[in-house]
């Protein structure tokens, strides 16, 4: 009787304990998989964190040696030569991550065995052929210690308040980030430019450069000079000071109003090429010839080629109270701004 009643009693036990063993191995199992998940998302985190703390290589145009910066640094230093220190903060938020877009996407092409001729060494150089880079002390030489304490901290702090953001289109890195001084009051399709269409770079209104102080421009040249300096790129030219009127023909303007083709001679010419060759602002141009004063006068509208961000546009959007990726979006048709990935440099 004594054996029954401990048999019933182990067994009233078992029923009262196992469930309650059971449920505790099982919580275990729910805890441990919240512990992964966590686990895996402190890794995702410190993959970002690696991806930011890396180093770029920069060719020094005047120095002629490569150096070697964080990324971030980097970025401080382009946005200090791009675009002016006065502009509003999210303006200047939106140049970082342009800037850090264009060197991401220059990074991601050099890994990928794609070399500058003019700096095989390095992904990025500090001219106008990658992005004005300004170091400490070229700023301080240039701006003195006042502006570095009020303007370069500002600058410094758009960059880290945007640190490791990029600009995606369909979830890759956009690889021509363009931008520019200002458009003039509408920007333009890439391919009117640079020949080659990009989804993201599709004319947009850009109605908030008023402040811009040459938005409208008189450029005077003589026409001696004019003539030599096309005569030095291309030496077989017919053309003279009397004769120049007749020479000089608009072929086509672009949707926006640039100047696409021309001809000069019956030589074919974009406006872009002309704009080159003698140094005026824009390609939304017209030109008047007064052979009595042996001038001409090219009134621009615009500085810049016109694709991608109006950097005054920009400012006056964020003077408007735009947050920086409103003007991003505003200005790359379709994008997003995300966080840099480690693939995104492969």
């Amino acid at each position: 009787m004594k054996s029954f009643l401990q048999l019933v009693g182990f067994i009233t036990l078992l029923t009262l304990v196992l469930p309650i063993f059971i449920l505790f191995i099982w919580n275990g199992d729910i805890d441990g998989g919240l512990e992964n998940n966590v686990s895996n998302k402190d890794e995702v985190k410190e993959e970002i964190v690696d991806s930011l703390d890396l180093n770029v290589d920069i060719y020094d145009i005047q120095k002629k040696k490569v150096i070697t910066m964080e990324l971030e640094e980097y970025i401080k230093g382009v946005v200090s030569g791009e675009m002016p220190a006065k502009f509003e903060e999210e303006a200047l938020k939106a140049q970082s991550v342009a800037a850090r877009t264009y060197a991401i996407s220059k990074i991601s092409a050099y890994n990928k065995g794609n070399r500058a001729d003019n700096h095989p060494d390095a992904p990025l150089c500090n001219s106008t052929h990658c992005q004005v880079w300004y170091g400490e002390d070229k700023l301080l030489e240039l701006h003195g210690s006042e502006w570095m304490d009020a303007s370069f901290t500002k600058i410094e702090q758009a960059v880290d308040n945007t640190k490791g953001q990029i600009i995606s289109y369909q979830g890759d890195i956009i690889s021509d980030p363009l931008f520019h001084s200002s458009s003039g009051g509408m920007t333009e399709a890439s391919e009117a430019v640079f020949a080659s269409a990009k989804p993201y770079l599709r004319p947009v209104e850009s109605p908030y450069e008023g402040e811009f102080p040459s938005i409208k421009q008189n450029f005077e040249i003589s026409i001696d000079e004019f003539i030599s300096k096309l005569k030095n790129k291309y030496p077989k030219l017919n053309i003279s000071k009397e004769n120049i009127s007749e020479k000089i023909e608009l072929v086509k303007r672009t949707n926006t109003g640039r100047v696409d083709k021309l001809k000069i001679d019956g030589l074919d010419m974009t406006g872009r090429e002309l704009r080159e060759i003698i140094g005026f602002n824009s390609t939304n141009f017209n030109i008047t010839i007064d052979k009595s004063k042996n001038k001409m006068i090219i009134e621009t509208m615009g500085n810049g080629h016109g694709v991608g961000m109006s950097q005054w546009g920009a400012n006056g959007m964020a003077e408007k109270g735009s947050k920086y990726k409103e003007i991003l979006k505003h200005y790359y048709t379709g994008v997003e701004v995300l966080q840099i990935k480690k693939e995104m440099m492969e």
